[in-house]
Order: C-alpha cells, then sequence, then structure tokens
C-alpha cells in the first residue's frame, strides 16, 4: 500500500502530533507499506528516517504525492493541504489530534470549515473520547502510542525522588497550579522535592513564585530534556504531576511516565484520563485544593502507589508503537480493499 501521510507539524519539532505521525510513519513502513511524508516544518539536516519525507512542498509536489499514493492519511485537517484530495478524489484518513472546537468555546469558521471536511474523510480517527465527541461524523478511537523504545522502567535506577512535571512551561499545562500545590503541602508537613522538566516563557515567573512562596530548596528547574536521558530521570520518580489547566486533547507524557513507573496525577476533563487509565488520579481543571489532597493521601500512603502500578503493563500494551499503528493499518486496508 502506498501511503502518503501529511502533517502541517513534524520532527524536528517536539510535540503531541509530532510525536504520532513519527510512530505511525516508521511503524507503516516496518509492516512492508511505502511511505512518503510532507510537512511545513521546515529543513532538518538529520532526516535519517526509513520514509521520504518533502519539507514545505509546492503545489505540485502535494498533487503528485496525492496523485502517487493509494490513500491520504493527514494528521489533523490543515486546509492549506485538503484540497487536492478533494480534486484528485483520494480515499482520506485523518487523525484527529487536537480540537476543531475546544469543549465551551465559540466556533471559528476555520473550525467549522475543518468540521465540515471531516465528512469527506474515508474515515475519522481520534485519540480519545473526549476528541471524538467534539466531532460532527462518526469516528473510530485509537489511542495514542509513546516512544517504548526509549520509555520503559529501569530496574538498576533507584526511584528516590518525588514528584516530576515535564512539559511546557506556559500557563496552560499548570505548573503554578503544581507550586502552589506544594506550598499547601509544606503547610501540612510534608516537603516533596519536585523537578521541573521543560521550558517556557512562564519560567521566569515559576522561578520567582517558587521563591516567594519558601520553597526553593525543594524545586529545581531542568530545562528540555529528551529522549534515554529523559527517560533515566523519569525513572528515579515516583509521582508524575500533569496539572494541565486546558483540556488535553490526550497526553502522551502520561504514558511515558507510567512506561518510567511513575504513578500519574493529572486534570480530568478532555483526554487526559483516557492516557492515564488505571495508572495513576484524576482532579478537577484547574484546583490546586483537589491536586493538593490527592498529593497528600499518595505522599502519606505510599502503598497505595503499587496499586496504581499493577495496571501499569495491561494499561501500556494498548499504546505501544507496533500494537496501535496495526490498529490503524486494519482501518487503511479496509478502506482500499
Amino acid at each position: 500500500m502506498k501511503i502518503f501521510v501529511y502533517s502541517s507539524v513534524f520532527y524536528p519539532n517536539v510535540g503531541g502530533l509530532e510525536t504520532v505521525i513519527l510512530n505511525l510513519a516508521h511503524e507503516f513502513v516496518a509492516h512492508g507499506h511505502n511511505v512518503k511524508l510532507a510537512t511545513q516544518t521546515s529543513t532538518s539536516e538529520d532526516d535519517n528516517f526509513s520514509f521520504e519525507v518533502i519539507r514545505c512542498p509546492t503545489i505540485n509536489q502535494l498533487l503528485n504525492l496525492t496523485h502517487w499514493c493509494d490513500i491520504c492519511f493527514h494528521g489533523c485537517i490543515s486546509l492549506k493541504a485538503i484540497w487536492p484530495v478533494l480534486i484528485l478524489r483520494k480515499p482520506l484518513v485523518v487523525t484527529h489530534q487536537t480540537w476543531y472546537l475546544y469543549p465551551g468555546s465559540k466556533l471559528t469558521w476555520q473550525g467549522a470549515l475543518k468540521n465540515w471536511v471531516t465528512r469527506f474523510a474515508a474515515s475519522n480517527i481520534a485519540p480519545s473520547q473526549a476528541i471524538a465527541a467534539e466531532l460532527p461524523v462518526p469516528v473510530t478511537v485509537i489511542p495514542n502510542s509513546y516512544q517504548d523504545d526509549i520509555f520503559y522502567e529501569m530496574p538498576k535506577v533507584r526511584r528516590d525522588q518525588d514528584l516530576v512535571f515535564l512539559g511546557r512551561l506556559v500557563s496552560d499545562k499548570g505548573a503554578d497550579l503544581l507550586i502552589d500545590s506544594l506550598a499547601l503541602l509544606k503547610q501540612k508537613g510534608l516537603e516533596p522535592n519536585l523537578t521541573i522538566i521543560g521550558q517556557g516563557t512562564e519560567e521566569p515567573n515559576l522561578r520567582e513564585q517558587v521563591k516567594r512562596l519558601g520553597i526553593a530548596e525543594q524545586v529545581k528547574f531542568l530545562g528540555t530534556q529528551f529522549g534515554y536521558p529523559l527517560a533515566q530521570i523519569l525513572n528515579t520518580y515516583k509521582i508524575m504531576v500533569v496539572p494541565s489547566r486546558w483540556q488535553e486533547p490526550f497526553g502522551i507524557v502520561a504514558l511515558e511516565g507510567i512506561a518510567c513507573g511513575c504513578v500519574v496525577v493529572g486534570s480530568e476533563q478532555g483526554g487526559l484520563k483516557d492516557a492515564i487509565g488505571l495508572c495513576g488520579v484524576t482532579f478537577p481543571n484547574g484546583s490546586v485544593e483537589g491536586l493538593t489532597q490527592i498529593l497528600a493521601d499518595l505522599l502519606l500512603h505510599n502503598t497505595k502507589l503499587n496499586l496504581y502500578r499493577a495496571s501499569q503493563e495491561t494499561h501500556l500494551a494498548r499504546h505501544r508503537k507496533s500494537s496501535v499503528a496495526k490498529t490503524y493499518l486494519q482501518v487503511l486496508e479496509g478502506i482500499i480493499q
């Protein structure tokens, strides 16, 4: 099968969509299919992939790639790239990895147009029930995968650290909520350490917040970490906290934490609860009090951590790269048969 994959963003960018598309493209090739991928992400000097990557494609390149393939596979709907599929009437499968209409917000013309385009897809796929519920067409829910060759438990690494946050340091991700919670825990006589991994525009404010609350000795900032070194770091922590204010479409970071042996505490709205499964606990988005209560319970009763870890293997089996890709390929192959 000749598969033309389109994703507006791709490696070397780092994010949920980028990870999903990278994993699927490699796995499609591993399962014997011919893959070409086009993206608007500018040229990388390290395009050492098992498939051809066309960066910033021209109009003619988009038309030629669409004409070449048996099926078009798009990572989210891009209004810049959908037209060749509609003109050439090629089978289209879209994996919707984010909101076109954020829950509770007003529909924009771009979102309305993307929702309209979903009707032309042979199959629409979403990683979570939350995303599926917001789309105006029937949707197949297929969970996202994670880099299972990088993120796994390392028995020789000592798990002697308490809390870790991993993500962009922007207001939506809620690192400030976790810092406020740490201060409340201190008032209760609990002083866990916290490591914040990531960079972003909120970093100066977060550093100032830590000092103002008098918990500087408990918190360290590690900046951005990647790959195997990141997995080694995560293996030293007991609890990963994902305190997003906004409703995450899914939450691959939670899978990475679970795979490295962390129990995940995350916000409950959106698709993050699908990523956490039975391997952690959720709290109401934006609730410092709810987060603090859960963290205090886990810190005071460490035996509970093992109960959540008991579900790890069963949960992760659904999210391994090969398993997720096989489910996607069943959809694609069913369309062109």
